[in-house]
């Protein structure tokens, strides 16, 4: 019995390349007491793993080289030393880009692929949609009536955030896209109010044209052109909060700021970054509020699925190239 695994190699410049990781096969582990030996089922690939590859010091430690990486993984238990955890249990956990894992029992989660199919613990249910969540509601302090901008609005993340905010009841929500399909999608599937294709013209332009009015919250999973066009059409009293900037992850220069951040002292915006991991407190919360809506139908959520651990790294790589709509995910 082998166990596949990606490792990083070398650190990528720019963007990464397949010999900046290997495919290696390994023996599969053998769980200690206390632990659990999970074959997974699904793995995540996410736009943060970028930073992960690089040695700049950062909010979360660098993947080491010569071994294998980490991401959001879901499975089924087929070795159990642990209580309170049985073997054909499935389980949340964060030992991913592999075939199996071995885990000390208090790093996973256990989930029910009766209430929910299993990939969506990796996405709408999972730690995307508490991006999401946790981002709209209280890092940008969402209330009704708000008119909301979306970047990367046919992702996972983003998607969510659009949705959320019509049911919570937005005033108007634009998204951007990449694709006119995507565009269409967002309006006609996601209920946005309007949408564009950031490759259609200026974004500034394509978000004064959707948004005539101004935007109260931006939220920011692009930065760069996006973040200064959000900060021209601010409101006053509007906030931004920023999620991601998937639009620089493999610059290998600096990449200058707005150039209207004095904007702010108009209009007495605010901008403030986030982590997800500052907020599982809002999980129970989010479980309740948002489950039901998924289960009813209320909010809306694709998944882009590539099949076997060999295509794990052009899953990611498809990702930061936006091939997806909405929640990348591997399946095993």
């Amino acid at each position: 019995m082998i166990n596949r695994e990606w490792h990083l190699l070398s650190r990528p410049v720019g963007w990464p390349k397949s010999e900046d990781f290997a495919l290696v096969e390994a023996e599969i582990p053998t769980p200690r007491e206390g632990q659990v030996l999970v074959r997974n089922k699904y793995l995540s690939v996410d736009p943060y793993m970028r930073g992960r590859m690089s040695a700049a010091k950062s909010y979360v430690a660098p993947f080491e080289l010569g071994k294998v990486m980490q991401g959001g993984a879901v499975g089924e238990v087929v070795e159990s030393k642990a209580e309170g955890i049985a073997v054909g249990d499935h389980v949340l956990h964060f030992l991913g880009w592999r075939e199996y894992a071995a885990t000390d029992a208090k790093n996973v989660v256990k989930v029910d692929p009766d209430t929910a199919p299993l990939s969506t613990y990796l996405g709408v249910l999972g730690m995307t949609g508490l991006t999401a969540y946790a981002g709209l509601l209280r890092t940008a302090s969402f209330k009704e009536g708000d008119s909301v901008f979306v970047s990367g609005a046919a992702g996972a993340v983003g998607s969510q955030v659009g949705q959320i905010a019509k049911l919570k009841g937005a005033s108007r929500v634009i998204g951007s896209a990449g694709s006119d399909e995507k565009v269409k999608l967002l309006v006609e599937e996601y209920g946005f109010d309007a949408a564009f294709n950031y490759k259609n013209g200026p974004v500034s332009e394509q978000l004064r044209a959707a948004a005539p009015d101004g935007v109260d919250v931006y939220f920011d999973n692009v930065g760069g052109d996006h973040l200064e066009a959000a900060i021209g059409s601010l409101n006053q009293g509007g906030r931004i909060a920023i999620c991601g900037m998937i639009s620089v992850y493999n610059s290998t220069e600096p990449v200058p700021g707005p150039k209207n951040l004095g904007r702010l002292i108009q209009t007495r915006g605010r901008i403030e970054g986030f982590l997800v991991g500052d907020h599982y407190d809002l999980q129970p919360e989010f479980v309740a509020e948002v489950g039901p809506w998924v289960a009813s139908g209320a909010l809306k959520y694709r998944e882009t699925v590539v099949e076997g651990i060999e295509n794990n790294l052009e899953a990611f790589l498809g990702q930061l190239r936006g091939d997806n709509t909405g929640k990348m995910i591997v399946k095993l």
